[in-house]
């Protein structure tokens, strides 16, 4: 279908030759938008995870897991909201690891918040083995 416009702009003149232009800088401008788009990386419980092991988003050579063991401590602020929680983690790499704060809309901040998010979900325990009844 773009094909055929450009057939029939083609046989147009000055005029067809500038909007002609025009289109297809408007179409590689999207293409390489949409290619920017779809390369940015995804947050991921896993990156957090990672993250939150990481000594080096701070200076002192510990992480988040030295203060907060897997988690510890870390049930209350998975209750808040997002928000809340990059503040508190930002806090924490500034003044407790002494590293640079995140971009609370960063692929690392939105990872770590994820990772912290899940000490607060409820496990459900395993059902237990019933025997059959009957037979």
């Amino acid at each position: 279908m773009i094909f055929l416009f450009f057939v029939k702009l083609s046989s147009g003149g000055k005029y067809m030759e500038r909007v002609k232009t025009v289109v297809l800088v408007l179409l590689a401008a999207l293409l390489g938008a949409g290619i920017v788009f779809a390369a940015q990386p995804e947050a991921s419980r896993e990156k957090g995870k990672a993250l939150f092991n990481d000594p080096a988003l701070g200076s002192t050579g510990k992480s988040c897991n030295d203060c907060h063991p897997n988690g510890k401590g870390a049930k209350k602020a998975a209750a808040k909201n997002d928000d809340d929680i990059a503040r508190i983690v930002n806090g924490c790499i500034t003044h407790s690891i002494k590293g640079k704060a995140l971009d609370v809309n960063s692929v690392e901040m939105r990872s770590l918040v994820l990772y912290i998010k899940s000490f607060g979900e409820v496990k459900k325990p395993a059902a237990p083995n019933k025997a059959p009844v009957g037979c």
